[in-house]
C-alpha cells in the first residue's frame, strides 16, 4: 500500500528571518564617508566608459578594414594545422562574412556592456548620487539617459517610487508578482473530487508551499507550467531584449492597479503628479532628439553601419538592464510584503546581490562588475542608501552584511547573474498567494522555497509592524 505522503509533492523550506531594524539603525551601519559624493570622481567614470567604447570601435573598424582588404596575417605554424580548403577562393566567400559577423558581434556585446555602465551612472544621477549639486545630476542624467533612449525624469520619478516601496505587493512599481487569483488558478486548499476539506495543518502546509497534493500540483502545472521552448524563448528573447520598452510603453510587469494605457511618456499618467508635467515633457524632448539623431544617422550612414555600431550595442544595454534588475528583485528566496508587514528597511533588504557574469568564472565576474560599476554586486546597499555613489557601495555592502549579521539576519548572495539564472528564476517564480503579509514565490507545482519567521520564533501567520518608509519621493 502506498504511503499517504506519496500523494504529495514536498519542498524543504528555508527560514527567512524577517528583519526588525529601523531606517536609522540601517543607515548607521554604513561608514559616514560612504555618503560623500565627488563630481570629479564620478565624472571620471564617464570618461573611462566612453574611452573604452571608443577603443572598442576603433579596434573593430581597424580589424574590419583588414578583413575586407584580405591582409589578416595567418602564421605559417597555424597554416600547418588548418585544412588547405580554408585558403581557397570559394572558402573566402563564406569565411569573410562569418569573420566580420563575429567581429562586430563581439564589438556589440562588449560595447553594450560598457554602455550599460553609462546607463548606471545616469541612474545614479537620478538618485542625486553623482554630485552634490542637483543641476549637475539632472544635466548628466538627462544627457546620458536620452542618448540611450531613456526618458530621464519620467523614469527617475517612477524609480524613486520603486525604492520607497520595494517588494510591496500593492505599491511596488516593477516586477510585481502575480497572485493565485490574478492568474485564475484553483483556489487555495480547494477540495479535489469527493475528498474532505483540508484540516488546519494540511491547509497551512499548502499555503506555505511545503506540502502540496499531487493532483493540485498537476492542475497548477497545466495552468502555468513552461514548455521547454516557451521557457527559453519568452525570458531569453522577448523579455530580456524588449522588456524595457514594454515596461515604459505599456507598464508590462508593472503595478497592475494602474489603469490600462499607463506609460512613462504621458505627463498625465497616474505615475506622475500635476506638478511634474514639465519634467515629463523635458524627458520626452530628450527622446525626440534621440530618435531624430538615430533617423538622421540611418539616412546618412545607412542601416548596416548604424545597426552594427549603435543599435546592436543599444539592444544589449536593454538586455543587461532587464537581466540585472529582474535578478535583483526576483528569486524564490526573496519575500514580498503586504501593508501589514511592510517597512522601508524590509523592502530595501528584500533585494539580492549577484556576481554578474560570475557563472563564467572569476575573470568574467570581474569584468561584469567593472563594466557595470557593481550595480548587481552591491544592490542591497544601493537600496539602503540610494544617494550613495557606486564607488562607496562595495564598502557599504560589507558593513551592512556585518551589521545585519550582528542582528541575527544573514544577507546571502544570490547565484551568479546570467541567462541560466534568469531561466531558473523564471521557472521557479510563478505566483504568490492572496493571503499572508509576508509571502514568497511558488513554482508551477505550488511549492515554495522559503518561509517567513520572526526573531521571536513566530512563523508565517505572525504579523509585522507597519511603518513609514521615510522616503521623500520627489527628492529621491
Amino acid at each position: 500500500m502506498a504511503s499517504p505522503n506519496d500523494q504529495y509533492n514536498t519542498s524543504e523550506l528555508e527560514d527567512y528571518v524577517v528583519p526588525e531594524v529601523s531606517v536609522k539603525e540601517l543607515l548607521s551601519m554604513i561608514p559616514a564617508h560612504c555618503f560623500e559624493r565627488s563630481t570629479l570622481r564620478s565624472s571620471l567614470y564617464i570618461v573611462q566608459d566612453l574611452a573604452i567604447i571608443a577603443l572598442l570601435y576603433k579596434g573593430a573598424t581597424a580589424a574590419d578594414a583588414r578583413l575586407l582588404a584580405g591582409t589578416v596575417p595567418i602564421p605559417d605554424t597555424l597554416r600547418e594545422f588548418l585544412p588547405p580548403a580554408l585558403f581557397t577562393r570559394e572558402a573566402a566567400t563564406y569565411l569573410l562574412p562569418a569573420a566580420r559577423t563575429a567581429l562586430w558581434g563581439a564589438y556589440g556585446y562588449f560595447t553594450g556592456l560598457f554602455a550599460t555602465g553609462l546607463w548606471i551612472i545616469a541612474h545614479e544621477a537620478g538618485h542625486q548620487a553623482f554630485s552634490s549639486y542637483r543641476i549637475v545630476n539632472d544635466v548628466v542624467g538627462w544627457v546620458l539617459h536620452s542618448a540611450l533612449g531613456v526618458p530621464y525624469q519620467a523614469w527617475r520619478i517612477s524609480h524613486a517610487k520603486h525604492h520607497a516601496s520595494t517588494s510591496h505587493v500593492t505599491q511596488e512599481q516593477v516586477y510585481v508578482p502575480r497572485t493565485r487569483a490574478e492568474l485564475g488558478l484553483p483556489p487555495l486548499g480547494a477540495p479535489i473530487g469527493d475528498e474532505e476539506p483540508l484540516d488546519g495543518v494540511a491547509l497551512r502546509e499548502e499555503t506555505l508551499g511545503s506540502k502540496v497534493r499531487k493532483a493540485v500540483s498537476k492542475e497548477l502545472w497545466d495552468a502555468v507550467g513552461d514548455s521547454p521552448i516557451g521557457a527559453v524563448f519568452m525570458p531569453m528573447f522577448g523579455y530580456l531584449f524588449m522588456g524595457w520598452w514594454a515596461y515604459t510603453l505599456w507598464n508590462a510587469s508593472g503595478q497592475r492597479r494602474y489603469p490600462t494605457g499607463t506609460n512613462h511618456f504621458n505627463p498625465k499618467s497616474v505615475i506622475f503628479s500635476p506638478s511634474q508635467y514639465g519634467q515629463i515633457m523635458r524627458s520626452n524632448a530628450g527622446i525626440a532628439i534621440w530618435l531624430a539623431v538615430v533617423v538622421a544617422a540611418l539616412r546618412t550612414y545607412g542601416f548596416a553601419q548604424v545597426f552594427r555600431t549603435y543599435l546592436v550595442p543599444y539592444l544589449w544595454v536593454n538586455h543587461w538592464l532587464v537581466l540585472i534588475t529582474f535578478l535583483q528583485h526576483t528569486d524564490p528566496l526573496l519575500p514580498h510584503y503586504r501593508a501589514g508587514a511592510f517597512t522601508f528597511p524590509r523592502g530595501a533588504l528584500s533585494t539580492v546581490d549577484r556576481d554578474l557574469l560570475g557563472g563564467a568564472g572569476a575573470l568574467w565576474a570581474w569584468l561584469g562588475a567593472w563594466a557595470t560599476h557593481g550595480i548587481s554586486e552591491t544592490h542591497v546597499a544601493h537600496h539602503v542608501a540610494s544617494r550613495m555613489p557606486h564607488y562607496h557601495a562595495w564598502e557599504a555592502t560589507e558593513a551592512i552584511r556585518e551589521g545585519m549579521r550582528a542582528k541575527g539576519v544573514m544577507l546571502k548572495k544570490g547565484n551568479p547573474g546570467g541567462w541560466s539564472e534568469v531561466l531558473r528564476v523564471w521557472r521557479e517564480c510563478k505566483f504568490i498567494e492572496d493571503v499572508g503579509d509576508v509571502v514568497f514565490y511558488k513554482n508551477a507545482q505550488g511549492l515554495a522555497a522559503a518561509r517567513p519567521v520572526y526573531k521571536d520564533g513566530k512563523g508565517w501567520d505572525s504579523e509585522g509592524a507597519a511603518s513609514d518608509s521615510g522616503i521623500e519621493l520627489e527628492g529621491n
